[in-house]
């Protein structure tokens, strides 16, 4: 698995399933704790441990000091969840979100919980769609890993995000991309969405060099707020 310390594979008729083991802690040889994430590889591309979610999982052990005792982390589009169990590991009070139509995504989610001993809330978050389930939630910490990736999909990404941070006065979105047409498109959707940038990192700047060996891509890492000047959501046509 690429950015994975090991993994064991289990191959059935139809399907391939595999466990890859993720490490964090400062000391290479003695790891703080270890994630357990089950990947199937012939499904879903939210079953599968991307290079973005390594990275974003990595940055929140090294913040750990800042996601401890936060009151709700959210996690958009949470696939496997790596970032978010990490989060629940240095005490964070977590919420796992996929799309709500993603019934195999939210069922693995709720799988590597079991797996790693874990306990948070899952659930079923469509972006651009707004329900009773969406205005409960008022996340000091919001990540996604890798979710701009569909175009199509930036509008009902960027609607989400600014309203979970509009209901949560100071929180933070924190995002891993791979930054494929420069740092343009995202500043596009910010400026939309009524948004500005305080922390942009190139991933291998921070990313221990044995993570980094396993990684490849020109790989960022966002840290995005309400601009306080223009924090009013446009309305889409």
């Amino acid at each position: 698995m690429e950015g994975s310390d090991s993994a064991e594979t289990e191959t059935a008729d139809t399907l391939m399933t595999t466990v890859s083991h993720h490490h964090f802690g400062d000391e290479m040889d003695e790891p703080a704790f270890s994630i357990s994430i089950i990947e199937n590889m012939k499904e879903d591309y939210g079953l599968f441990v991307w290079p973005c979610s390594v990275v974003l999982a990595e940055y929140v052990w090294q913040q750990r000091l800042r996601f401890s005792g936060a009151g709700v982390v959210e996690v958009l589009g949470a696939g496997t969840s790596l970032p978010g169990l990490v989060a629940v590991k240095v005490g964070a009070d977590v919420t796992l979100t996929d799309d709500s139509s993603r019934l195999e995504v939210l069922d693995n989610m709720k799988r590597v919980l079991d797996l790693n001993k874990l306990e948070c809330n899952v659930l079923g978050l469509t972006w651009g769609v707004w329900d009773a389930s969406t205005f409960s939630l008022h996340p000091k910490f919001i990540l996604g890993a890798d979710v701009l990736y569909d175009a199509s999909a930036f509008d009902d990404l960027f609607a989400t995000v600014t309203f979970l941070l509009q209901c949560s006065p100071g929180s933070v979105f924190i995002t891993t991309y791979h930054n494929r047409s420069g740092h343009h498109l995202i500043e596009f959707l910010m400026v939309k969405w009524g948004l500005k940038c305080v922390k942009l990192l190139d991933a291998f700047s921070f990313m221990p060099s044995h993570k980094a060996s396993g990684l490849s891509g020109n790989l960022q890492l966002a840290e995005i707020v309400l601009d306080s000047q223009r924090a009013e959501i446009p309305v889409l046509h």
